[in-house]
Protein backbone atom coordinates (compact mmCIF):
# COMPACT_ATOMS: atom_id res chain seq x y z
CA UNK A 1 0.00 0.00 0.00
CA UNK A 2 2.75 2.44 0.96
CA UNK A 3 4.70 1.65 -2.21
CA UNK A 4 1.74 2.38 -4.48
CA UNK A 5 0.94 5.61 -2.67
CA UNK A 6 4.51 6.85 -2.93
CA UNK A 7 4.84 5.99 -6.61
CA UNK A 8 1.83 8.23 -7.28
CA UNK A 9 3.20 10.81 -4.84
CA UNK A 10 6.51 11.00 -6.71
CA UNK A 11 4.87 10.95 -10.13
CA UNK A 12 2.67 13.97 -9.32
CA UNK A 13 5.55 16.42 -9.08
CA UNK A 14 6.10 19.43 -11.31
CA UNK A 15 8.86 21.99 -11.51
CA UNK A 16 8.61 24.58 -8.72
CA UNK A 17 8.22 28.20 -9.69
CA UNK A 18 10.26 29.72 -6.87
CA UNK A 19 12.84 27.25 -5.58
CA UNK A 20 15.80 26.21 -7.70
CA UNK A 21 18.57 23.63 -7.46
CA UNK A 22 22.27 23.98 -8.14
CA UNK A 23 25.42 22.13 -7.20
CA UNK A 24 27.07 22.91 -3.88
CA UNK A 25 30.77 22.67 -3.14
CA UNK A 26 32.52 20.44 -0.64
CA UNK A 27 30.91 19.59 2.73
CA UNK A 28 31.32 22.16 5.54
CA UNK A 29 34.71 22.18 7.21
CA UNK A 30 33.20 21.93 10.69
CA UNK A 31 31.75 18.44 10.07
CA UNK A 32 33.64 15.81 12.07
CA UNK A 33 36.24 13.94 10.00
CA UNK A 34 34.70 10.45 10.45
CA UNK A 35 31.42 11.79 9.04
CA UNK A 36 32.91 14.03 6.35
CA UNK A 37 34.85 11.08 4.95
CA UNK A 38 31.57 9.30 4.10
CA UNK A 39 29.93 12.21 2.27
CA UNK A 40 29.68 12.93 -1.43
CA UNK A 41 32.33 15.39 -2.63
CA UNK A 42 29.71 17.84 -3.90
CA UNK A 43 26.22 18.49 -2.60
CA UNK A 44 22.91 20.10 -3.51
CA UNK A 45 22.12 23.78 -2.96
CA UNK A 46 18.44 24.77 -2.81
CA UNK A 47 17.86 28.41 -3.67
CA UNK A 48 14.83 30.22 -2.25
CA UNK A 49 12.53 32.73 -3.98
CA UNK A 50 15.03 35.50 -3.19
CA UNK A 51 17.78 33.70 -5.09
CA UNK A 52 19.74 33.02 -1.91
CA UNK A 53 20.60 29.59 -0.57
CA UNK A 54 17.86 28.15 1.65
CA UNK A 55 19.88 25.04 2.49
CA UNK A 56 22.68 22.80 1.25
CA UNK A 57 22.68 19.01 1.55
CA UNK A 58 25.40 16.38 1.22
CA UNK A 59 24.41 12.72 1.32
CA UNK A 60 26.68 9.77 2.01
CA UNK A 61 28.44 8.44 -1.08
CA UNK A 62 27.35 4.82 -0.62
CA UNK A 63 23.91 3.53 0.24
CA UNK A 64 23.88 1.64 3.54
CA UNK A 65 22.63 -1.92 3.46
CA UNK A 66 21.50 -4.37 6.11
CA UNK A 67 18.99 -7.22 6.41
CA UNK A 68 15.46 -5.86 5.83
CA UNK A 69 13.62 -4.60 8.87
CA UNK A 70 10.27 -6.08 9.85
CA UNK A 71 8.91 -2.61 10.61
CA UNK A 72 5.73 -1.84 8.65
CA UNK A 73 5.17 1.17 6.35
CA UNK A 74 8.90 1.79 5.93
CA UNK A 75 9.99 2.27 2.30
CA UNK A 76 13.74 1.86 2.77
CA UNK A 77 13.87 -1.34 4.78
CA UNK A 78 17.59 -2.07 4.47
CA UNK A 79 18.78 0.96 6.47
CA UNK A 80 19.28 0.38 10.21
CA UNK A 81 17.70 2.94 12.50
CA UNK A 82 20.03 5.81 13.36
CA UNK A 83 22.25 5.32 10.30
CA UNK A 84 24.04 8.45 9.06
CA UNK A 85 22.69 9.47 5.65
CA UNK A 86 24.00 12.99 5.22
CA UNK A 87 24.52 16.54 6.41
CA UNK A 88 22.41 19.67 5.89
CA UNK A 89 23.42 23.30 6.31
CA UNK A 90 21.09 26.27 6.80
CA UNK A 91 22.72 29.68 6.15
CA UNK A 92 19.65 31.36 7.62
CA UNK A 93 16.68 30.13 9.61
CA UNK A 94 15.33 26.86 8.25
CA UNK A 95 12.36 24.72 9.25
CA UNK A 96 11.54 21.05 9.68
CA UNK A 97 8.50 19.02 8.58
CA UNK A 98 6.62 20.10 11.71
CA UNK A 99 7.26 23.78 11.01
CA UNK A 100 9.77 24.08 13.83
CA UNK A 101 12.37 26.79 13.27
CA UNK A 102 15.87 25.41 12.76
CA UNK A 103 18.59 27.95 13.52
CA UNK A 104 21.39 28.65 11.03
CA UNK A 105 24.06 25.97 11.24
CA UNK A 106 25.15 22.51 10.16
CA UNK A 107 23.21 19.37 11.11
CA UNK A 108 23.70 15.67 10.54
CA UNK A 109 20.89 13.64 8.95
CA UNK A 110 20.17 10.18 10.34
CA UNK A 111 17.53 7.67 9.31
CA UNK A 112 14.57 6.98 11.57
CA UNK A 113 10.93 5.93 11.39
CA UNK A 114 8.28 7.42 13.61
CA UNK A 115 6.95 5.18 16.41
CA UNK A 116 3.55 3.51 16.16
CA UNK A 117 2.20 5.12 19.32
CA UNK A 118 -0.84 6.91 17.90
CA UNK A 119 0.80 10.35 17.92
CA UNK A 120 1.78 10.45 14.24
CA UNK A 121 -1.31 9.34 12.38
CA UNK A 122 -1.74 11.13 9.06
CA UNK A 123 1.65 12.87 9.00
CA UNK A 124 2.84 10.84 5.99
CA UNK A 125 1.95 7.63 4.10
CA UNK A 126 5.37 6.25 5.07
CA UNK A 127 7.29 6.23 8.34
CA UNK A 128 10.73 7.07 6.92
CA UNK A 129 12.23 10.31 8.25
CA UNK A 130 15.56 12.09 8.52
CA UNK A 131 16.47 13.31 11.99
CA UNK A 132 18.57 16.47 12.30
CA UNK A 133 21.22 16.87 15.01
CA UNK A 134 23.73 19.73 15.45
CA UNK A 135 26.96 18.62 13.76
CA UNK A 136 28.91 19.81 16.79
CA UNK A 137 27.02 17.24 18.88
CA UNK A 138 27.30 14.37 16.38
CA UNK A 139 30.87 13.34 15.57
CA UNK A 140 30.69 9.54 15.35
CA UNK A 141 29.57 7.99 12.07
CA UNK A 142 28.24 4.83 13.76
CA UNK A 143 24.49 4.26 13.97
CA UNK A 144 22.68 5.70 17.00
CA UNK A 145 19.87 4.06 18.97
CA UNK A 146 16.39 5.60 19.04
CA UNK A 147 16.45 7.25 22.48
CA UNK A 148 19.92 8.71 22.00
CA UNK A 149 19.03 10.09 18.56
CA UNK A 150 15.83 11.72 19.79
CA UNK A 151 17.70 13.37 22.67
CA UNK A 152 20.41 14.64 20.34
CA UNK A 153 17.91 16.01 17.84
CA UNK A 154 16.02 18.05 20.42
CA UNK A 155 19.12 20.24 20.53
CA UNK A 156 18.43 21.09 16.88
CA UNK A 157 14.75 21.91 17.37
CA UNK A 158 15.01 23.48 20.82
CA UNK A 159 11.67 21.83 21.64
CA UNK A 160 10.50 18.52 23.17
CA UNK A 161 10.14 17.10 19.63
CA UNK A 162 13.10 16.17 17.41
CA UNK A 163 13.82 18.05 14.18
CA UNK A 164 12.60 15.96 11.23
CA UNK A 165 12.46 15.88 7.43
CA UNK A 166 10.17 13.50 5.56
CA UNK A 167 11.82 11.15 3.05
CA UNK A 168 11.13 7.93 1.18
CA UNK A 169 12.64 5.46 -1.26
CA UNK A 170 11.52 6.03 -4.87
CA UNK A 171 10.93 2.76 -6.72
CA UNK A 172 9.65 4.17 -10.03
CA UNK A 173 8.97 7.39 -11.96
CA UNK A 174 12.25 8.85 -10.77
CA UNK A 175 13.54 12.15 -12.13
CA UNK A 176 16.54 13.61 -10.36
CA UNK A 177 16.18 17.26 -9.40
CA UNK A 178 13.91 19.62 -7.53
CA UNK A 179 10.14 19.45 -7.80
CA UNK A 180 7.00 20.48 -6.01
CA UNK A 181 4.11 18.48 -4.57
CA UNK A 182 0.88 20.34 -4.04
CA UNK A 183 1.25 24.04 -3.30
CA UNK A 184 3.89 23.99 -0.57
CA UNK A 185 6.19 20.96 -0.49
CA UNK A 186 9.57 21.35 -2.19
CA UNK A 187 11.03 17.91 -2.91
CA UNK A 188 14.58 16.91 -3.76
CA UNK A 189 14.86 13.66 -5.72
CA UNK A 190 18.40 12.30 -5.86
CA UNK A 191 20.48 9.20 -5.30
CA UNK A 192 22.29 7.98 -2.22
CA UNK A 193 24.76 5.63 -3.81
CA UNK A 194 22.57 3.61 -6.17
CA UNK A 195 19.39 4.18 -4.14
CA UNK A 196 16.72 6.58 -5.44
CA UNK A 197 15.25 8.78 -2.70
CA UNK A 198 13.05 11.80 -2.24
CA UNK A 199 13.27 14.31 0.62
CA UNK A 200 10.85 17.13 1.40
CA UNK A 201 13.36 19.89 2.04
CA UNK A 202 10.74 22.56 2.68
CA UNK A 203 7.09 22.15 3.60
CA UNK A 204 5.00 21.56 6.71
CA UNK A 205 2.88 18.45 7.23
CA UNK A 206 -0.86 19.05 7.66
CA UNK A 207 -1.82 19.25 11.31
Amino acid sequence: MVKSILVLFAAAVSLPAEYKLEAAGAPPADVAAPIASLLQKTGHRILGPDGKAYCEIWFVAQAPSAPPTSEVDVTWKTVPHGTLLGVISFPGNGADRRGQVIKPGVYTLRFSFFPLNGDHQGVAPQRDFLIMTPAAEDKDAAAVNFDTLMKMSKKASGTPHPAVLSMWSVEADFTAGLSEIGEADVVLQTKIGDKQVAVIVKGVAPA
